[in-house]
Formats: structure tokens, C-alpha cells, sequence
């Protein structure tokens, strides 16, 4: 399985990097985890051409070709980090390679709540029309007091948040497989195009 793992701050040392390095270790022998990283994509501004820059291309790109997507979000004031809300801005407008792809979100902080806050509004942005993501139902993973838990080699050291971890990235596989065979192609192309853009 190949997945692409979203690290939604531009922070050089966000405790939520360091999980979703954790998560690609842990569960290499069952997918291919790839990072991808939002700090070097240009803050979102409507191209009159609506083309895509190449950074934002070659993202859009990555997640295209997943078989599903790992978002691992900060919390700041209440809400997602805005460069990461930036990068859905740049995928919405373009590519809107999220459409139908099968999603998990996680999140670690550095206090006891663990981004729920964030992960909740996340939810609501990527079932926007233009994203529409396929979200993991049920699921939340939320990692409090992160700098405490996780260590310079990016290993977890909770037994118990690596036992919960282990047990949604399991049901997150089953997900992956199940999507991508009831989805079609057409619901997918379908819910890319919109009526003010056939002209």
C-alpha cells in the first residue's frame, strides 16, 4: 500500500513530523508511508491561468497517485495551522487530487488535548466540494503532551498511544481497500467538474 503522509505545519520542530516519521517506521513492513511537506509550497494566491505552480504541482501529484493520505495536523487558535489551509486552498483550486481519496487524520500537541479542536475542523474543510475527501470514519487519534512521548528518533513512547495507533492505522488499511474498490472513476471525475467551469 502506498500512502502519502501530509505534515501540516511549516514548524522545523513540530512534534506532529516526528509522529507521522514514527508512523512510516512502525508500519514500513505493512506500506510505503512518504512525507510531504507544506513548508515549501508558496502561500495560496488564485493564478489567473489556474495553473498550479511546479511545488504544488509535483504535491498534488504525490497524493494523486496514493493509494490514501495521512494528515497530521498542529492546533493553533482553535483551528489548523493556515499554511496548511493554504495547501488545500492550492489542491481545491487545481488538482483536487483529495476527491475521493481515502484520509486519516492525526494530531499531536504539545498540551493534554491533542489537537481536537484542529482535527474536527479539519474534517469540515476536506468535505468542502472541491476536496471531498473520503474520511476515516470514527477514528481519532489524538497525541497530547507530544514533546514528552516522542523522542529525538522519532520513536513513540507510550505503550498505550502506540497500541490505539497501531489499532486505527489497522482499521485505516481496511478503509484504504475498501474505497478505492467502491469508488469509481466517474463519481470521482464527476465531483471534479463544476457547472461555472464548463465554459
Amino acid at each position: 500500500m502506498k500512502l502519502v503522509a501530509i505534515v501540516g505545519t511549516n514548524s522545523e520542530r513540530s512534534t506532529n513530523r516526528k509522529l507521522l516519521k514514527f508512523m512510516a517506521k512502525h508500519f514500513s513492513d505493512k506500506a510505503d508511508i512518504e512525507l510531504l511537506e507544506i513548508k515549501d509550497l508558496p502561500a495560496f494566491n488564485e493564478p489567473e491561468d489556474k495553473l498550479a505552480p511546479t511545488s504544488v504541482e509535483g504535491f498534488s501529484k504525490k497524493i494523486a497517485s496514493a493509494d490514501g493520505v495521512i494528515i497530521a495536523t498542529p492546533e493553533y487558535d482553535h483551528t489548523i495551522p493556515a499554511p496548511l489551509s493554504s495547501a488545500l486552498e492550492w489542491i481545491a483550486y487545481t488538482s483536487r487530487a483529495l476527491i475521493n481519496k481515502p484520509t486519516m487524520i492525526v494530531g499531536a500537541s504539545l498540551g493534554a488535548l491533542g489537537t481536537s479542536r484542529a482535527q474536527a475542523h479539519l474534517r469540515q474543510i476536506l468535505d468542502a466540494p472541491e476536496l471531498k475527501a473520503r474520511i476515516m470514519p470514527g477514528i481519532e487519534f489524538l497525541l497530547g503532551h507530544s514533546e514528552q512521548v516522542l523522542d529525538d528518533e522519532n520513536n513513540l513512547n507510550n505503550p498505550e498511544k502506540v497500541a490505539e495507533l497501531e489499532e486505527n492505522f489497522k482499521e485505516f488499511q481496511a478503509f484504504v481497500e475498501i474505497t478505492n474498490q467502491v469508488v469509481s472513476k466517474a463519481d470521482t471525475d464527476r465531483k471534479k467538474a463544476f457547472a461555472w467551469e464548463v465554459n
